[in-house]
């Protein structure tokens, strides 16, 4: 890419905007990347495919937009249905790149299996979201703006850097590599899907 790009970050947490800058990095996109603070309609803990989803291109529209930026970049974390788990669900960081002219590119992280007990507070209400129970368990204060759940769990193999850096090189992956993907799908198409 020849000029620098307007990248903006639909989120103001260090993590995503650390693994945004990163991952450009090792694509070697040269960009300029901003963030800014974003409210979703899918409240602190989406739970399933489409809320995830959603959140995410909320993020990612209202960054694009507020910032004036080639690519906004929204990502969220959301708990999806998943059979044969213990709790009943998976834990994935979906990211989505939108671009000026309204397509979007989708990335998803690796998955992971939050304890019964958090996720049972989180469907009880007991929590407000997944954060919460997990400074409970782990107590460790804003483990989400730290290593992360999946830190703690994974007994520091893993951080929640690297998952959610991974959900943005699978967003970033059609767009780097434009003449074998085709045409990317818009906004309106993809939110069509989701209700």
């Amino acid at each position: 890419m020849s000029k620098d790009l307007r990248v903006a970050v639909g989120s103001v947490n260090p993590v995503k905007v650390l693994a945004v800058k990163q991952a450009l990095e090792l694509l070697n996109i040269k960009a300029d990347i901003l963030s800014c603070s974003v409210r979703t309609s899918v409240g602190p803990q989406p739970i399933g495919l489409k809320k995830t989803m959603q959140g995410a291109i909320e993020r990612g529209c209202y960054a694009q937009n507020v910032c004036n930026s080639d690519w906004g970049i929204g990502i969220e974390a959301g708990l999806i249905d998943f059979p044969g788990t213990i709790s009943g669900y998976m834990d994935f960081q979906i990211c989505v790149i939108v671009d000026k002219e309204k397509r979007i590119t989708i990335g998803v992280s690796m998955g992971f299996e939050f304890p019964t007990k958090v996720i049972g507070g989180v469907l009880k209400g007991v929590y407000r979201e997944i954060e919460e129970g997990m400074e409970v368990l782990s107590g460790i204060r804003q483990i989400g703006e730290k290593m992360g759940a999946i830190g703690f769990l994974s007994k520091g193999t893993i951080s929640r850097l690297d998952i959610t850096r991974e959900s943005v090189i699978s967003a970033l992956i059609p767009r780097v590599n434009r003449s074998i993907y085709g045409e990317l799908k818009k906004v309106d198409e993809v939110m069509k899907l989701l209700y």
